[in-house]
């Protein structure tokens, strides 16, 4: 079926982005959005109900997460239809990066509902900036997968890349990423960053080598965005 086009003049349907640590960053725009619309959908109902506590917004919400999506997307397309202006947040940053959305835009676009997406902050764009790496072309490919062997093909496919790669990487494999991308890309420039835009904000620079070696001795916590340098001519 040929997918309906429709405008962003009189959205019904909000993507909002929201600060990745500190409150501060949270738009005007955002915070009118959120106010305006009739339910808020979240990745997490407690993170989101925090966040909306703060801000002395009191709004139903429906949970909207990688487990539940195609569940709980008949249900928020119903309410569209019954009128229901809606805004999609996921628990940091901006919906459908490595979060939930994609098949709720998807859906939108299916049954030729208004949306439209309230920018703000991103831990890909800050972490890149922050690296002191490349930025005028860049790659994000998201989180790789969770066994060595799949890693390494994985960031292989962007081993004769001239850009710079933007990954996230949890704790629990951040020192074995960071090992296995030594041996896919050899010793390049890279950057790691977590705790952007939080009180102990915290970007280490340096070869990959000088990284993998660190973050094996010292374990590391919270969640991470990692920056490396392209293939040089």
């Amino acid at each position: 079926m040929k997918e309906k086009t429709p405008s962003t003049q009189n959205p019904v349907l909000f993507f909002v982005s929201t600060p990745i640590g500190n409150l501060g960053d949270i738009t005007y725009r955002a915070l009118e959005t959120l106010k305006e619309v009739d339910i808020v959908i979240s990745e997490d109902t407690r993170k989101t109900g925090f966040l909306l506590h703060h801000f002395e917004i009191k709004k139903p919400q429906i949970a909207f997460n990688e487990f539940n999506e195609r569940k709980q997307l008949a249900k928020i397309i119903t309410l569209l239809e019954e009128g229901k202006k809606i805004a999609l947040v996921t628990d940091a940053g901006t919906p459908c990066i490595s979060d939930p959305g994609f098949i709720l835009v998807r859906a939108a676009l299916e049954h030729g509902f208004e949306f439209t997406a309230i920018p703000g902050p991103s831990a890909v764009t800050m972490a890149l900036l922050l690296s002191g790496l490349p930025s005028h072309s860049f790659t994000f490919r998201g989180f790789s997968p969770r066994k060595s062997g799949q890693r390494k093909n994985f960031l292989a496919m962007d081993a004769d890349a001239p850009h710079t790669l933007i990954f996230y990487e949890s704790p629990y494999r951040l020192a074995a990423f960071l090992q296995d991308a030594l041996e896919v890309y050899g010793d390049r420039e890279a950057a790691v960053a977590n705790d952007l835009t939080k009180l102990f904000e915290q970007v280490d620079r340096g070869l990959l080598s000088e990284l993998a070696a660190k973050y094996i001795e010292k374990p590391p916590k919270g969640e991470y965005t990692v920056v490396i340098a392209g293939k040089r001519e």
